[in-house]
């Protein structure tokens, strides 16, 4: 005789793989119900939801890696309707208490949720800011391979014959790539001939790079128009801050519910560190990196041409404010002006959910 499926709250705990995904069933009181390995790919994903099905009726998937590994699994979870919470790794004390291994860690990710710990809403990654955050990836691996490209080429010219290298190296950038995708080595049969053909393959190389991020930023500008131009027409606020900040935000912006946690999750928010009669507060180190950059890039622009942040700049400094202080807190402000400036993103969303 079969015992029928128990109808309680079951919560899914997965570690994700590329090749396979471990999880862990836990109920309502932190007992292990099950635990289950499953291949990553759609066949598996169903197998998954429909093993994790038999085991309760009101589910929730706390899934490590739902941008990464756990992508796929975590919109195969959406489709079906079920709940699912982005988990972080266990910390390292955890881990070197307990040991490691994938069933562990698929524990602990629904341990997470069931203490309080985990409750962030996955990206949806189905929109959008998703096609922006695939640009951009592809654009931020250009300007590198950019930069790698024109470092080679002055470090070829430092050790060039020396009536090349006197020739090249007065010359502007741009005047030096352009001079040196022009040149004409002939047959490769001299050292000053090897040297010609080297730094014409690196110029040119270059002119493809920058033809090749122009593109992307054309795609950019268009994709971040499209859906958040007020965003672009902010004093300061480029393109590439304003992807940036999209792709924060996900294609779901909603799933952020307050300003404070806004700029938390940009790391501009100050935590406390207090003990004993001592109160104080110091830097958030922590949250989205690329986001914080982009916001610190966008002040120090604001901090040499705006004339409301050169104002207060000039008043904070009069307070007896170091412009490191100064600069933290333009950033905690400007996150809050981009968090009003997504507005019409996150009401634009809600309806949409209601409609469905």
């Amino acid at each position: 005789m079969t015992n029928p499926p128990r109808r309680g709250r079951v919560v899914i705990g997965v570690d994700t793989h590329k090749h396979f995904h471990v999880a862990a069933a836990l109920d309502d009181f932190g007992g292990v119900l099950a635990t289950g390995k499953f291949t990553a790919d759609r066949t598996g994903y169903q197998e998954l939801i429909d093993w994790a099905t038999s085991l309760g009726h009101l589910r929730t998937f706390a899934i490590e890696g739902t941008g990464s590994y756990g992508a796929g699994l975590t919109a195969a979870v959406r489709r079906a309707d079920i709940g699912v919470i982005e988990v972080l790794r266990t910390d390292r004390r955890d881990r070197r208490l307990r040991g490691k291994s994938d069933f562990i860690d698929a524990e602990n990710a629904a341990r997470a949720v069931l203490a309080g710990y985990a409750d962030a809403t996955p990206k949806t990654a189905d929109g959008v800011v998703e096609m922006i955050r695939q640009i951009k990836v592809a654009k931020d691996v250009a300007v590198k391979a950019r930069a790698a490209a024109m470092i080679s080429l002055k470090s070829i010219l430092v050790n060039a014959p020396d009536e090349l290298r006197e020739q090249l190296q007065p010359l502007s950038k741009m005047a030096l790539i352009h001079r040196c995708a022009g040149l004409r080595p002939g047959p490769v049969t001299t050292v000053e001939a090897a040297t010609k053909h080297t730094l014409r393959a690196i110029a040119r190389r270059w002119e493809q790079l920058q033809e090749e991020i122009s593109a992307h930023e054309q795609l950019l500008d268009e994709l971040t128009a499209s859906i958040a131009p007020q965003l672009t027409a902010a004093f300061g606020i480029g393109v590439d801050t304003a992807a940036e900040m999209l792709i924060v935000a996900g294609d779901n912006p909603d799933r952020i519910r307050t300003e404070a946690a806004w700029a938390k999750l940009c790391g501009v928010c100050p935590i406390p560190a207090s003990s004993g009669k001592t109160v104080r507060y110091r830097l958030n180190r922590g949250g989205h990196r690329q986001a914080n950059s982009a916001l610190y890039r966008t002040v120090i622009v604001r901090m040499q041409h705006h004339e409301p942040t050169k104002a207060y700049v000039a008043r904070r400094t009069a307070e007896g404010k170091t412009k490191a202080e100064i600069i933290r807190c333009l950033k905690r402000l400007l996150a809050r002006e981009v968090w009003a400036l997504m507005r019409p993103l996150r009401q634009a969303r809600r309806p949409a959910e209601s409609a469905t």
